[in-house]
């Protein structure tokens, strides 16, 4: 239980501070700032709870890490739950707060959901959403299981894991918001619903199967020293 508590906390903080700075700040920090946000929210979770979880935080990484023979069914099961868990409670507290500012309306202003398409960000297609969702989510697992993997200087590994995911959103934010992480989009879309909701299938699918094709890879250890 430790571990799935572990997990909903390293979630809940990464869509808190994450989308939250793309709901707060986003005009004032822009691009960049929303990628450091992101970024260093997850460098702090995978020094705070990485020695306890692993510091998953992402329903994607997990599908990776089991394929890749990392972990077991029923912690699969234990850390996707809680790590969505983790992602509706951290957008629940960014509903609450933006409740209190005058004049917001969260199906205009948003909670930080992806999505792609007229009206959102750049417009960009859904076959770009597919194809950067896609690279992006399994090069993003890659690192992780590269930096990770026995022989790998795990020290550093959470640093490198946050700059990857910084540079993904810098790349990525006017293209789909940047998911790479079930739980991640799934909590802004449950507050928001409308388009966000019909569009979640891509942020749910695309990332779990860049996930477990990058595990089947260390699985059959194509990318393992």
């Amino acid at each position: 239980m430790k571990k799935y508590i572990a997990e909903l906390i390293g979630t809940f903080t990464l869509v808190l501070f994450g989308c939250g700075t793309a709901v707060v700040a986003g005009p004032a920090v822009g691009v960049t700032g929303i990628a450091f946000a992101f970024g260093f929210a997850l460098i702090a979770m995978a020094y705070g709870i990485g020695p306890v979880s692993g510091c998953h935080i992402n329903p994607a990484v997990s599908l990776g890490v089991f394929t890749a023979g990392r972990m077991s069914a029923k912690d699969l099961a234990g850390y996707i739950i809680f790590q969505f868990i983790g992602g509706i409670l951290g957008a629940g507290v960014i509903a609450l707060i933006m409740s209190g500012k005058a004049g917001y309306n969260i199906n205009v202003g948003g909670l930080g959901q992806n999505g792609w398409g007229p009206g959102y960000l750049g417009e960009y297609a859904v076959v770009s959403a597919l194809v950067f969702e896609f690279i992006a989510s399994f090069l993003f697992i890659v690192v992780i299981l590269g930096s990770t993997q026995e022989g790998a200087p795990s020290q550093f590994a959470g640093l490198a894991i946050g700059i990857t995911l910084v540079v993904i959103h810098i790349f990525g934010i006017q293209i789909t918001g940047v998911s790479v992480n079930p739980a991640r989009s799934f909590g802004p879309a449950i507050f928001v619903g409308g388009k966000a909701l019909e569009q979640i299938w891509l942020f749910l699918v695309v990332p779990s199967i860049a996930g477990i094709i990058a595990g089947i890879l260390f699985r059959i250890k194509a990318l393992c020293k």
